[in-house]
Order: structure tokens, then C-alpha cells, then sequence
């Protein structure tokens, strides 16, 4: 675990997860501008460094470091306004030639991970009664991608992680809603057959890529202080419903 050591006092707190690089960098270069004080967390550590960025060396799927990461950030800065769960990965097989090793890697990640850094982000929120969780989902879900079977099951699970956090959290002032974006020029749509990101495309209201903004304009809303009666919700870009 490793952490750089400049903190932004008087600042927003904001974790994201899966920072070392593509949107979760994104987001973590979009929130310093906004003047926050963020906090990542990735496997490995990032090529770069950037002022008011403190970051740790971590799985989000172990809990053992998860918590412990916790603990640290409890130490210095006492409390959290903020989480995105960025951090994910995707599986392109054929269910029948997904291999059960393959399925396990995509529900630790997306899965536990989300729910790991759920339990513990909220035990942060809860001193102040207040705080924002951002859960990240796709729209591979509602239109049932073929071909990514795990991938889709995960967010899912996600999704259904997402509504029922928004319940049992909203007792403590912490509302709980997801994003679901569209395929975006990230690392993680890379491989995918050019053909393959056209159809998906063309299965969209409105026919492009999406981008890091979009996926900001949404965290930004379910981050407002203004959304605080807003709950339990998926918002897919692109118009897929």
C-alpha cells in the first residue's frame, strides 16, 4: 500500500476506485479541478502524480487490504463525502467457452469489490450523516449483450446491489445510485472487434461513443448536494433504457 502524502484540507472528499488509468483517472483529473481532495486506489501504481492525490497500492476484491486502506484513510482524514466505483473489468466470450476461472476474476472485481468498498465507504459516511456512492453498471445490461455473459451478470449485480444499498443507506443520509455508460475508447473496449462496437452502437438513441465527460456529467449530478432525495438509480447514457 502506498499513498502519496499531500492532503487538501477543508476540501470534498472523493475515493474513486480503478484509478490507474481510463475513466477512473479521468474522474480523478475532473474532481482535483473541481477542488476536491481525492483519493484512489488501483492494483498497481499509476505513471503519474498529480497535487492533492493521494493513492493506494490495492485489490478491490481483497478485503484484508480493503479494510486496512480504510483504516488508513479514517486516520488522516476522519470521514469520506464520496465514492465512485469505478475500478471493473469486462469478459468478451461466448458463455460456452467462458472458463469458470475467467467468471470468478469479473465478480471479484465488479462484484465484491463494489460491495467491499460499499460496507466500508458508508461506516466513513455515517459520522456525518451524509455522502454519495456511485456504482458503475453498463447498458450491456438492459440490452442483454450477447457474448458478454459474465460481464452482463456481474452489473447486474450490481445494479441490484445499488437499489438495496439506496435502502439501507438512506437511514444514514447516504444515497446510493449507478451509471451505465456506453462503450467508451478506454483500454477495456480495445480488443473488442470494430464490427462488434458498430452493432452496439447502432442499438443506441443516439449513435457514438461515449465519452469521459458524459460519464462525469452524471457522477456530477448524483454527487450534487441537490440530489440528495435521488436514490437507488441507474442512469444508462445513450439512450438505452
Amino acid at each position: 500500500m502506498q499513498a502519496e502524502t499531500k492532503i487538501t484540507m477543508n476540501a470534498p472528499i472523493t475515493l474513486i476506485t480503478g484509478t490507474r488509468k481510463g475513466i477512473g483517472q479521468y474522474l480523478v483529473e475532473h474532481y482535483l479541478r473541481a477542488g476536491h481532495q481525492v483519493i484512489g486506489c488501483s492494483r498497481t501504481q499509476p505513471e503519474w502524480h498529480l497535487d492533492n492525490y493521494v493513492h493506494y497500492n490495492v485489490d478491490v476484491a481483497d478485503e484484508t487490504a480493503v479494510r486496512h486502506m480504510f483504516s488508513d484513510i479514517r486516520r488522516r482524514f476522519k470521514h469520506i463525502d464520496h465514492l465512485i466505483n469505478n475500478a471493473g473489468i469486462a469478459a468478451m466470450n461466448h458463455a460456452m467457452l467462458t472458463p469458470i476461472s475467467t467468471l470468478k476474476n469479473v465478480l471479484d472485481t465488479n462484484v465484491i469489490g463494489t460491495f467491499l468498498f460499499c460496507r466500508e465507504g458508508a461506516k466513513l459516511m455515517q459520522t456525518r450523516r451524509t455522502g454519495r456512492i456511485v456504482n458503475f453498471s453498463t447498458v450491456a445490461v438492459p440490452l442483454s449483450l450477447e457474448g458478454e455473459s459474465a460481464y452482463v451478470a456481474s452489473k447486474a449485480a450490481v445494479e441490484s446491489l445499488t437499489k438495496v444499498l439506496g435502502r439501507e443507506f438512506a437511514a444514514l443520509g447516504i444515497t446510493v445510485n449507478a451509471v451505465g455508460p456506453v462503450p467508451i475508447e478506454t483500454d477495456l473496449i480495445r480488443g473488442v472487434p470494430a464490427d462488434k462496437i458498430d452493432n452496439l452502437v447502432a442499438r443506441q438513441a443516439i449513435h457514438r461513443l461515449g465519452t469521459p465527460q458524459d460519464v462525469a456529467n452524471v457522477v456530477d449530478f448524483f454527487l450534487s448536494p441537490a440530489s440528495s432525495f435521488i436514490t437507488g438509480q441507474i442512469l444508462y447514457l445513450g439512450g438505452v433504457s
